[in-house]
């Protein structure tokens, strides 16, 4: 059986060309203009807002050939990527994601502390317990959520006072978790993956906005999206769950036109707002 569409060019709805009222955001060191378009609004649950920050190929891989996502990113997603860390409390990431990735403790990016000058938080999501041993060294730990099962291996990589269990044996409870950072003053969460930890966010609906850098590269076969489904394996770390269907409203799309010859032009980066279930 074959699907007819009856749309006629009287039923198909208009579409507006965004080129004549584009305008430019040259490099700027304070990055004034680029963070007031990022701007957060208060948080809509009363404790804290959920905003997530991925990339893409435009083939929708969520890495490259090398496993990393880093692979991906381009001088315009750099400049976002920057401006979001500076907004934020806390960045919460999975201990796979910031294993691959090579995660350290974090600070403010240089030349945007006045954005926001407390500290930068890092959490860092497993159900193991396990933190990546770059993160186990140094006067900054970050904070480790995780459920009763996961305890004892956290509290001997990371301060006691860092571990934050929220649920019992291997489950983990993300609205818990969230509240208690909310609890600690860190109410603006950026999370920044992996796909599986996205995943498991959007299935607890708990992602107020969605930031996706879409970059001009055709990766092929074989890497992820950046939702990640239920995996068969239940021991993985940050299984994800299973994420309803919802409609997203687009506050900006910006675009970064080529300005070198060795540049590729055609990177777009866009803010959604996701509507509470």
């Amino acid at each position: 059986m074959a699907a007819v569409s009856t749309a006629t060019p009287d039923t198909l709805p208009p579409l507006d060309q965004l080129v004549p009222v584009a305008r430019r955001l040259p490099p700027d060191p304070r990055e004034e203009t680029l963070a007031a378009l990022y701007a957060d609004e208060e948080p809509r649950r009363g404790a804290c807002t959920v905003r997530a920050n991925m990339v893409a190929s435009l083939d929708g891989a969520a890495w490259g050939a090398d496993g990393r996502s880093g692979s991906l990113n381009d001088a315009a997603d750099w400049r976002v990527f920057r401006v979001l860390r500076a907004l934020a409390d806390v960045v919460l990431v999975g201990a796979g994601t910031a294993r691959a990735e090579g995660y350290r403790a974090l600070d403010r990016p240089r030349g945007l502390e006045h954005l926001r000058p407390a500290p930068l938080e890092l959490a860092v999501v497993t159900r193991s317990g396990r933190v990546p041993e770059r993160l186990r060294v140094g006067d900054r730990p970050p904070f480790v959520l995780t459920g009763s099962d996961g305890a004892a291996p956290a509290r001997a990589a990371v301060p006691a006072e860092r571990v934050v269990v929220v649920g019992p044996g291997g489950d983990l409870d993300l609205v818990a978790g969230l509240a208690e950072l909310a609890r600690r003053g860190l109410r603006r969460v950026l999370a920044e993956g992996g796909p599986s930890l996205l995943g498991d966010l959007l299935a607890a609906d708990l992602v107020d906005e969605l930031c996706v850098t879409t970059t001009p590269r055709v990766v092929g076969p074989g890497p992820g999206r950046i939702v990640a489904g239920p995996r068969p394996d239940a021991a993985a770390e940050n299984h994800a769950g299973t994420v309803l269907p919802r409609d997203a409203r687009l506050v900006h799309l910006l675009h970064a036109p080529q300005d070198r010859d060795d540049s590729p032009a055609g990177t777009t980066l866009a803010r959604w707002s996701l509507p509470i279930g």
